[in-house]
């Protein structure tokens, strides 16, 4: 039920995602699912945390990979989310789609969603610091503010990629974001000449 949830409340939201429609998508009798789950509310809270399992895994995936440079990894990270949005009909981020149903009528997911993006922005923030401590991100930076900067551009940008169902916003704003990160640091190492 949990991994149908993950499309359906994407494709749906959690407003017009009736548990019936669950029920039906998964062949669950009703009594089961009061079984797994104490409400509605309840079931999208555990389709969150599932859908920050396959988050996690990508972040280890990619940031892990040590064989490639921090911003490289961070970089890929958004690259291989990208790629799993297309396959899901550039419908975007889950968390920023129930963030903006809800964050205003329901403080249980504002706080549950903005953990969660919290904790990605943490998980990226640490691989800032070992772009900055490498000389790839400006010294002047401070490496949480800029893990914060790429997660709120990234879910500004999966929005415009879901209105248009179309990746360009988000291949966009990665490349901006990124040259300008370059041309800082470059900025840095050039010499003022006298």
């Amino acid at each position: 039920m949990l991994n149908a949830g993950l499309s359906m409340l994407l494709r749906h939201g959690y407003n017009d995602l009736g548990i019936q429609a669950v029920l039906k998508e998964t062949g669950t009798p009703k009594g089961s699912f009061y079984h797994h789950f104490a409400s509605k509310e309840d079931f999208a809270l555990q389709v969150i945390e599932r859908y920050m399992d396959e988050v996690h895994r990508g972040l280890d995936a990619t940031l892990g990979d040590h064989s490639l440079p921090p911003l490289e990894r961070v970089r890929r990270f958004f690259e291989a989310t990208r790629d799993k949005y297309r396959g899901d009909g550039y419908l975007g981020c889950m968390l920023g789609g129930l963030g903006q149903e809800l964050s205003g009528v329901s403080p249980v997911f504002q706080e549950k969603i903005e953990a969660c993006m919290s904790a990605i922005a943490s998980r990226i923030a640490d691989c800032m610091e070992q772009a900055q401590a490498s000389g790839d991100l400006p010294r002047g930076s401070d490496p949480r503010h800029m893990a914060n900067l790429i997660v709120n551009c990234w879910e500004g940008a999966a929005l415009r990629s879901r209105l248009c169902r179309d990746p360009a916003p988000l291949d966009s704003m990665l490349d901006f974001y990124f040259s300008a990160i370059k041309d800082k640091a470059r900025g840095e190492r050039t010499p003022v000449s006298r």
